[in-house]
């Protein structure tokens, strides 16, 4: 989503220190560290090691955003490392007795942390327990992979710090990639605008049954967020000054998730489930493509704001070693398996995409959204998903991504306008993606969407000009946790966009989730609804369901 692009307001920090490093330098790690380091004022290197905090001293709970954990990995993956045991689980939590201070209430000191792990959410059946090391170098960020685990099976986790002790969290191993499975059930969520309103639709997800829930990113927004919460309007606190201002360094990005994280119903959702997480734009700025930034301001100013960001990203999120970032530069595309049943090729449509043709936004399609130079994912992703599905075994390939990739025309034009920020507007991409995918004889495709604060239903076709072409797969999209605000069930350009898009079987504007249940005969993708979030409490219900089927690809009422 494309609003007005704001006057330049980077911090004159950001400013200085890309004055003081060209581009050549700071692309490398050590001058990626170093502008990093300048920029925010990241502790030298070794300030961790100096002192041990006793856990005494800590008087106040350090637990209060919550516990998470992610990344199931594949039998292929622990292989790679040397590991014969597939089972694996990864834990995050981050200490903060006070986290909407920038310290978040801890000196500069490193904590010792203990963790534990049990088949039994009483802790009667402890499998695993260790220590860990929360860095102030990571914000107090604790990431703990746990190997050696039988896998296919549900786990109870919680930590320790001195007298304190977190709440528990529920997390699973992935099956064996040979492994024969029956069925899965996942949940795709995206867009959680913290100021556009209340979280419930993760209250509800909390509370359902499903395996693993795969965040498609705009995790948080980079807008300023007033005493009230914006549209939360809330009269039982005020919150801070500091989350006021666009987020711009590593200090505000630490403290917006601080922020988001603190929400009771995102935190239930965590504890319940592992999640998958994979970014958007607005976890560093809106409609950003790789090193050209929304505003006009130069890429070496820009990469260090996107070094910030993501280095907050991944100090909140419940992310492997191998995410961790060097700089500017995270690789967050990676491969999933859910034994024989599943392949799941998680995408990053932002690090290494072109820049929007045509000045962005919603244009008339020319000549350069058919540009072979173009790229959504850059050559080296686009070439590790085909080469994955032609190594896939797996009886559904997914591809939980960002942006819409189906045609979606936005008005009843002869030539229509499209997004440029979408696949639309990449389209020379797309079709190399989709001849991939029939180059690798994938029968049943479902990329899962987020992005558009709507939830879709497409047929992916071959040819979408032509609705008698071959239906190629699916494309569900997971509507917004919170953007948008409340929205409705039938948009003003619903009939619209349902008369200029035949493959789209599907539109609903409010706010919610989908669930998608994969099976062995057939997919069912049941989208979740509620009708408000400006104010808590609201109900949960279904607002539709489709099915489609294995060697049968298209959508069906279910």
């Amino acid at each position: 989503m494309t609003p007005a692009a704001r006057p330049s307001q980077h911090a004159p920090e950001l400013r200085a220190a890309a004055r003081h490093m060209g581009r050549r330098r700071f692309l490398t790690v050590t001058g990626a560290a170093a502008a990093l380091a300048f920029a925010v004022n990241l502790p030298a290197a070794g300030t961790a090691a100096a002192a041990e905090l006793d856990p005494a001293q800590i008087t106040d709970d350090p637990f209060t955003l919550g516990v998470a954990s992610g990344d199931p990995p594949p039998l292929s993956a622990s292989l790679e490392r040397g590991d014969p045991h597939p089972g694996s689980v990864l834990l995050w939590t981050r200490l903060a007795p006070t986290p909407y201070q920038p310290d978040g209430g801890l000196p500069a000191e490193r904590v010792t942390v203990h963790w534990e792990l049990a088949h039994d959410e009483n802790f009667r059946r402890t499998v695993r327990r260790g220590t860990a090391t929360a860095h102030p170098e990571f914000h107090h960020t604790v990431h703990v992979e746990v190997t050696h685990l039988d896998p296919d099976r549900v786990f109870y986790y919680r930590f320790r710090v001195g007298s304190w002790v977190s709440p528990t969290g529920r997390t699973r191993t992935a099956p064996v990639t040979h492994a024969p499975v029956s069925g899965l059930k996942l949940a795709a969520v995206s867009c959680q605008a913290y100021a556009d309103g209340y979280y419930t639709p993760y209250a509800h997800l909390a509370q359902d049954d499903v395996d693993m829930v795969f965040h498609l990113g705009d995790y948080l927004y980079e807008y300023a967020i007033n005493s009230v919460g914006n549209n939360r309007n809330y009269t039982d606190r005020t919150l801070p000054d500091l989350f006021n201002h666009e987020t711009l360094t590593l200090e505000d990005y630490r403290l917006s998730y601080a922020l988001y994280k603190s929400d009771p119903d995102l935190m239930a959702a965590h504890a319940a489930h592992p999640f998958v997480v994979t970014w958007d734009d607005h976890e560093t700025e809106n409609n950003y493509a790789d090193d050209i930034p929304e505003n006009n301001v130069p890429p070496e100013e820009f990469l260090l704001r996107r070094a910030s960001a993501y280095r907050a990203y991944w100090e909140n999120q419940p992310l492997r070693r191998p995410q961790l970032p060097e700089g500017p530069d995270m690789r967050l595309y990676r491969r999933l398996h859910w034994g024989r049943l599943a392949q799941f090729d998680v995408l990053d449509t932002r690090q290494y995409r072109s820049n929007q043709a045509y000045g962005d936004g919603a244009q008339l399609p020319g000549p350069d959204v058919d540009d072979p130079a173009r790229t959504m994912t850059g050559e080296t992703q686009e070439r590790w998903l085909i080469d994955g599905w032609h190594a896939s075994r797996a009886l559904w390939n997914v591809v939980p991504q960002q942006v819409t990739f189906s045609q979606r025309k936005l008005d009843l034009n002869p030539v229509a306008k499209v997004s440029m920020d979408a696949w639309d507007g990449y389209r020379a991409s797309r079709r190399r993606v989709l001849d991939g995918a029939k180059a690798a004889g994938v029968d049943n495709l479902m990329v899962l969407t987020g992005d558009v604060h709507v939830g879709y239903a497409f047929d992916i076709k071959d040819d979408f000009d032509d609705p008698a072409s071959r239906t190629l797969g699916t494309e569900i999209v997971a509507t917004s946790i919170a953007s948008g605000r409340d929205g409705s069930d039938k948009p003003a350009n619903w009939n619209t966009y349902m008369t200029a898009n035949p493959h789209l079987k599907f539109y609903n504007g409010r706010r919610g989730y989908v669930t998608v249940a994969l099976g062995r005969e057939q997919a069912r993708a049941d989208f979740r609804t509620v009708p408000y979030v400006t104010r808590p409490g609201a109900p949960a219900a279904t607002a539709a369901s489709f099915i489609s089927e294995v060697g049968e690809q298209g959508l069906k009422p279910a």
